[in-house]
């Protein structure tokens, strides 16, 4: 989800929101003019009587809005808005390159899911077809290679199929821990 951009809109950053309610303070935010990202994926729900698949949030808990934080007040007083996500009170932007390898994998249509935070192992860098230029860790579930892609400040990831030969390794980045910034 993508609107208009607000006159005081400069970063992109994560917002803590009420459990399960990121599409509905997604909407209230975008109805403000802020632009939203809210990457989503379906995923089964089982009931006594059928199966029924639903979009949930990739991250839950969190969307991305961006936003100028000397102008954070109208955000912060949106129903469903916990805190902007930061680190020692100070609201902390997305990088923006891992928005981007959230949105490529979005629209590459690979599979992806919500995945544990990994802050060890091995980091690589996807070479070929729709992802190429993706960074992230790797992961062997089940027999079968994954791409572990996470939004840092967050400490959220999701998950998506990929080839071994896709890839290539890096080094590995250290993480700090984020906190909400009222």
């Amino acid at each position: 989800m993508l609107a208009a951009a607000v006159p005081c809109a400069t970063a992109w950053f994560a917002l803590k929101v009420r459990a399960r309610g990121e599409a509905l303070v997604g909407k209230c935010l975008e109805n403000k003019g802020y632009p939203v990202f809210l990457p989503s994926y379906f995923e089964s729900r089982k009931y006594s009587d059928r199966v029924v698949k639903v979009s949930a949030a990739l991250f839950p808990g969190y969307l991305f809005c961006q936003l100028d934080p000397s102008c954070r007040l109208p955000v912060l007083t949106t129903p469903g808005v916990e805190c902007i996500v930061g680190f020692g009170g100070v609201p902390e932007p997305v990088p923006e390159s891992e928005l981007e390898a959230v949105r490529r994998v979005l629209q590459s249509g690979a599979q992806a899911v919500p995945w544990p935070y990994l802050a060890t192992g091995q980091k690589v860098r996807i070479e070929f077809g729709a992802l190429n230029g993706v960074e992230g860790l790797v992961v062997r579930i089940r027999g079968e290679e994954r791409l572990v892609l996470s939004v840092n400040l967050l400490q959220r990831s999701i998950c998506v199929d990929i080839d071994r030969s896709w890839i290539r390794p890096l080094e590995l980045a250290s993480a700090r821990r984020a906190t909400c910034t009222p």
